[in-house]
């Protein structure tokens, strides 16, 4: 991994006056660019072969540039054109997935947040820890296929995007469906409604929901449409289904918005809290925006199964703003938070608070 003082090194030679805003092509990048266009940002585009044609469809989310490349591997031989660009990379998860943890690690470009934490993320057992050691409420694991007494759902190591999980009734079903040789991860299957939602830490602004040290936003709550698992049961019923071989699909195709009870809110905030201050303690913080993927049961206890320590899709629903988001600033989306969380420490002089 390259480290801070190289990045801090390579920073102090921009023009920060001129800094231009970079992401791939892809997953979030329209909310993106839209946020930093609208606090005065030259944006830059990162893809793969000619410019996406879909921009033009959408000039105020459009880049101002972009950089054309054979590959995303590339990216590791082309940073002196993006260092020249004075850019920030803004990581999202199509990013991180088609460039790989360790090339992203390595990139000698300046980036938003600390990439430290998507090492975290990323694997399961950290993650399960960095979660255990917050004391939020986890799933239970099963250490092994013999001690399955209950539905679970299995998900294999590096899944993205719902693809790669399933769900058994009992032990008999998990050892007729799993695949040999790959690793996963097997997690009670807990009934619920599943709220994903968005958060963004600041260790450098003083006006919000405080924390030890900076503030925590709430920015919106979204849920995931997932490829058949929606609407499967339409045609039958489980075992009407499973006769004629047909199996839900997890494979996340959109999102939908929503709320929760508002009496829910101080349990959200604890929760978000607990993990940002564990992430100080364990790797130096996450820094923006980041997802605590739950299941709020009808208890109304939140169930934590998975962290996402940077943008998410579920908040393209937001571009002009959420119910929460609102109550902030008007038309606030995570993009433009970011954006402005990057302005803000560059007016006081603490890009090294946001960067890596």
């Amino acid at each position: 991994m390259i480290s801070k003082e190289e990045i801090l090194e390579i920073l102090n030679g921009y023009d920060l006056e001129n800094i231009t805003i970079a992401t791939v092509c892809s997953h979030s990048s329209l909310q993106i660019f839209h946020g930093a266009k609208k606090e005065g940002f030259r944006t830059l585009g990162i893809c793969i072969g000619p410019p996406p044609r879909f921009y033009d469809a959408f000039p105020l989310a459009k880049p101002d540039a972009f950089l054309s490349l054979d590959s995303y591997k590339a990216m590791l031989d082309e940073s002196d054109r993006l260092i020249e660009e004075n850019a920030i990379i803004i990581p999202h998860g199509s990013m991180v997935e088609y460039l790989g943890i360790q090339n992203f690690e390595a990139l000698a470009v300046p980036t938003f947040g600390n990439r430290r934490c998507l090492a975290w993320e990323s694997d399961r057992e950290m993650e399960r820890e960095w979660l255990l050691r917050a004391g939020v409420n986890v799933p239970m694991r099963f250490e092994s296929a013999e001690l399955i007494d209950r539905p679970v759902i299995v998900k294999y190591h590096g899944a993205k995007g719902g693809k790669g999980f399933f769900i058994a009734k009992n032990k008999e079903e998990f050892q007729s469906k799993i695949q040999r040789g790959q690793k996963y991860t097997i997690q009670e299957f807990i009934l619920g409604t599943r709220y994903y939602i968005h958060f963004f830490y600041s260790p450098i602004r003083e006006r919000g929901y405080r924390l030890r040290r900076g503030t925590l936003d709430m920015l919106g709550i979204d849920r995931r449409v997932e490829s058949n698992a929606d609407e499967i049961f339409r045609i039958g019923s489980v075992n009407e289904l499973e006769a004629a071989g047909i199996y839900p699909s997890f494979v996340v195709t959109g999102n939908l918005p929503l709320v929760l009870r508002e009496s829910l809110l101080p349990k959200v905030f604890d929760l978000g809290e607990r993990v940002v201050e564990t992430s100080i303690e364990l790797f130096g913080g996450m820094v923006g925006p980041f997802s605590l993927e739950t299941i709020v049961t009808d208890d109304l206890d939140f169930k934590v199964f998975e962290i996402s320590a940077r943008i998410v899709a579920g908040t393209n629903l937001f571009i002009s703003g959420s119910p929460y988001s609102d109550l902030i600033e008007s038309g606030l989306s995570t993009g433009r938070r970011i954006a402005q969380e990057i302005s803000l420490a560059r007016s006081m002089g603490a890009l090294e608070e946001v960067i890596s």
